[in-house]
């Protein structure tokens, strides 16, 4: 039996052999996979449940499989069915835009991401942690309503008058977010909390006060009592999330922070409980003077106090750990001018379609992606490549959404709208990356999960030490230390130590213009000591040009008709270099057969009955093409001035070739001198010949290149490189280097070709220059000291303050810590924590 099914997940030729092979190990089973249509032809001697070939590809990545009817078929002019490759610029648009799509708007998720991206449709706890779950941020513009100051029920999705009175609509004002009202009833609860805890305080602490005045009023006994009274709004409202928790906790047996504070509060509240109402119960040990029980409801309150301080403070300044997203979403604007016939008329950003005239006035912010079609200005594209120096536009240039006009008016073409636009991508790759998991985060999660329940027998021993041990009275020592080791060793500073991180170092690099695809590659790109590197608009502005066209027999122009013809089926920046060339000069372009791509080589096909090849030496020697010795010489020359240089073959015969000069990037240089200086060798691979690669790589200061490289050559070189041990990075342009993007330890693509490079790379440049590459390695280092510094500040933490808190210092120094103290250190280790985190947003790319 033969079935069909869908595959998603498949980005490159690579995944679907991966797929393909994965899927043939199973027993019975036949397998065909293609990459577009993405869908697998399974031939099996039985029926097999889609769940066991599920099974298998989750195993070796984020694959799907799912029944399929059927799947559209892309085509060659030629009409043979074509895959498309996850680094092709043209035709990707509707793959990346269902993968853009898939963000979860509305879900919660663990801040400490203890089930890596599971989601939960309602707020709540976290069941591993406890922690309050957080609402994923709202990654589009919300749309503005208008309204009127004196008839609010008048509500319209645009600006104009009201119906009734004629008065101008005013933006309404937007509801607090749900991390906001959140915020606002978790300090409703510390201000009860704190009024209720502080009577309690000052009651317990009167007792050091010689000849007690407050005993004129009442006994000790009567005071007791009135603490019981002002503990219950404390202990049953304010804090009572958090016994839940702890009880939870237990029940599941994922023991966390709230599992020690839930024991250690919980044990003194109802140690004092049965002491105030059963007295006799206890021995002399527990009495004070007076007779009476020594209570610790001072004790539990303060603690759950200083523990909802410490949640509130955390609940604040994770807020701010996500401003990167809602700084992003601040630079969409929420209207735009459309034109129709020449009339100007204000619309919201929702309602924009793709081939829409938009006017972009002075100082405005652009609202979608596209082109200018009228018009010249200058634009502040700081806030999406980091760049701080307005760049010139005027008719055919690129605009993208958020980015600033300057003094200037133009009309553009609307490209891209919605999420399609580049800043709706970038915001997507941002809130991704920052909640992946960091390679080194496991090893918290280890050592957190064997954590508490060490803890907890550190807290038996202690009881138990200071009981046989002590001093008079020892279970009264024992009891309180016990207590103490408890609350301090909550583990909330170690599990917030990565993710915190992550999170501020992935928002500053997209606003520094580095888009980090997930934490695994921001934490391997410390660690790359090898940075292999196109040259064709990677170190070269990849806008070629042609310089000349040289032919032997034929007129010019009717050669370049033939090469423009068969170009304008290619997507290589050096064909639309040629095509750009021939409309240039008017030239009518005429119909290919049989066009064919020869990855790395040029490209093929009949133009007027007449076969033509061009593209390098090696496609030349492919089709037996006959070069002349006059011929081969010139072409020598030009590519010795650092040309690139592409052979004209018709009918067999090479009669001539173009010249296409590129021009190195300006920062190329200094950012290449850059990264050898900080020990990463850098090494270019280039399709050119040897000539070109040398002129290049001398101009740049280049020792270690390779000319005549092939896509899999690029592949095999990496290989080669990560078996002698190096950690590779390979920065591309997204058009031909997908094997070696996905192969390297670290793939870096220029932003040149957004949808490209976003789906291909590990990490993409939105400027597109190599200084983005320095970047990044200094925003890794700093990430990953950030962490490090993190997890030693929580590890030492715990490691120096559970045995003060157990009372090693006693016998020597006679300290002891309490649990008050306690508390208060264990809330102020986690904000501390994310404070250091918070201190990435300042860093200076």
């Amino acid at each position: 039996m033969i079935h069909t099914y869908t595959i998603t997940g498949m980005s490159c030729d690579g995944c679907r052999s991966k797929v393909e092979k994965t899927l043939n190990t199973i027993e019975g089973v036949k397998a065909s996979v293609t990459l577009d249509p993405p869908m697998a032809t399974i031939t099996m001697e039985k029926h097999i449940p889609i769940f066991q070939f599920q099974k298998a590809l989750y195993a070796v990545g984020k694959y799907t499989i799912s029944e399929s009817d059927s799947v559209a078929t892309v085509h060659k002019p030629d009409d043979t069915p074509v895959a498309k490759s996850c680094c092709s610029s043209k035709g990707s648009g509707d793959n990346q835009h269902k993968k853009i799509q898939n963000n979860n708007p509305g879900k919660y998720y663990c801040p400490m991401f203890c089930e890596g991206e599971k989601v939960y449709d309602q707020a709540g706890d976290c069941p591993v942690c406890g922690m309050d779950l957080v609402k994923y941020p709202e990654l589009t513009v919300q749309k503005t309503q208008y309204t009127c100051p004196m008839h609010p029920e008048i509500v319209k999705d645009q600006p104009g008058s009201c119906s009734i009175c004629g008065m101008d609509l005013v933006p309404m004002a937007t509801a607090d977010s749900d991390e906001e009202k959140g915020y606002k009833k978790m300090l409703r609860k510390m201000k009860i909390a704190v009024g209720f805890t502080t009577p309690i305080f000052i009651i317990a602490m009167s007792d050091m006060i010689p000849n007690n005045p407050m005993y004129q009023l009442m006994d000790a006994n009567s005071w007791n009592w009135v603490q019981l009274f002002l503990s219950l709004p404390v202990v049953f409202y304010a804090c009572w999330i958090f016994f839940v928790r702890a009880w939870k906790s237990i029940l599941t047996w994922n023991l966390n922070m709230f599992t020690l504070i839930g024991i250690g509060s919980g044990v003194a509240f109802l140690f004092s409980l049965v002491g105030l109402l059963f007295p006799s119960i206890f021995p002399h040990e527990f009495k004070n003077h007076n007779g009476v029980v020594s209570l610790y409801f001072e004790a539990t309150t303060v603690i759950l106090t200083l523990v909802l301080l410490g949640q509130l403070m955390e609940a604040k300044a994770h807020s701010q750990t996500s401003g990167a997203i809602k700084a992003l979403l601040k630079l969409a604007p929420t209207e735009a001018t459309l034109v129709v016939d020449g009339n100007d008329s204000i619309i919201s950003i929702h309602d924009i379609k793709k081939g829409d005239l938009l006017r972009v006035k002075p100082g405005e912010k652009i609202p979608v992606d596209g082109k200018i079609t009228s018009g010249a200005s200058t634009i502040d594209e700081s806030m999406l490549t980091g760049e701080p120096i307005p760049v010139d536009k005027t008719v055919g240039d690129a605009v993208s959404s958020g980015t600033i006009n300057g003094t200037k008016s133009f009309v553009m073409l609307a490209e891209k709208v919605g999420s399609e636009t580049l800043l709706s991508q970038i915001i997507q790759m941002v809130n991704v990356a920052s909640r992946s998991r960091a390679p080194i985060q496991k090893l918290a999660d280890t050592i957190a999960k064997y954590f508490v329940p060490i803890v907890v027998l550190v807290a038996v021993l202690t009881f138990v030490v200071w009981a046989s041990f002590g001093p008079e009275p020892a279970l009264v020592y024992g009891f309180i230390n016990a207590i103490a080791v408890l609350i301090i060793a909550c583990p909330c500073a170690l599990g917030l130590a990565t993710p915190m991180s992550v999170m501020v170092g992935v928002g500053k690099g997209a606003q520094s213009g580095v888009l980090i695809k997930n934490a695994e590659a921001l934490e391997n790109m410390n660690k790359v000591n090898v940075l292999i590197t196109d040259k064709t608009g990677t170190i070269t502005e990849g806008k070629p040009s042609v310089e000349k066209i040289y032919v032997i027999v034929k007129e010019e122009d009717e050669v370049l008709q033939f090469i423009a013809s068969l170009n304008k089926y290619s997507e290589h920046p050096l064909a639309e270099a040629i095509v750009d060339f021939a409309k240039a000069r008017n030239i009518a372009l005429l119909e290919v057969e049989g066009f064919e791509a020869i990855a790395g080589k040029g490209v093929l096909g009949a133009v007027s009955n007449k076969k033509v090849a061009l593209g390098n030496q090696k496609l030349m020697e492919q089709v037996n093409v006959t070069v002349s010795d006059d011929l081969e010489n010139k072409i020598s020359a030009e590519q010795k001035l650092g040309k690139t240089v592409s052979y004209i073959g018709i009918d067999g015969e090479a009669i001539g070739f173009v010249s296409i000069t590129d021009a190195i990037k300006s920062t190329s240089k200094a950012a290449i001198k850059e990264l050898m200086r900080q020990g990463v060798e850098v090494v270019m691979l280039t399709g050119d010949n040897e000539n070109t690669a040398k002129a290049v790589a001398d101009e740049l200061g280049l020792s270690s290149y390779k000319a005549s490289c092939l896509p899999e050559d690029k592949f095999e070189e990496i290989k080669k490189l990560q078996a002698q041990g190096k950690i590779v990075a390979m920065a591309g342009d997204g058009i031909n280097d997908a094997p070696a993007l996905a192969q390297a330890n670290v793939g870096i693509a220029m932003g040149t070709g957004t949808d490209v490079a976003i789906e291909s790379a590990k990490i993409t440049l939105v400027k597109g220059d190599l200084q983005g590459i320095v970047k990044a390695r200094n925003l890794s280092h700093a990430v990953m000291q950030n962490i490090k510094q993190n997890l030693v500040f929580a590890f030492l933490y715990n490691v120096l303050g559970i045995p003060i808190a157990a009372g090693v210092l006693y016998p020597v120094f006679g300290i002891l810590l309490s649990p008050m103290i306690a508390a208060l250190a264990m809330s102020f280790s986690s904000v501390s924590v994310i404070v250091n985190a918070l201190r990435l947003r300042n860093l200076k790319l």
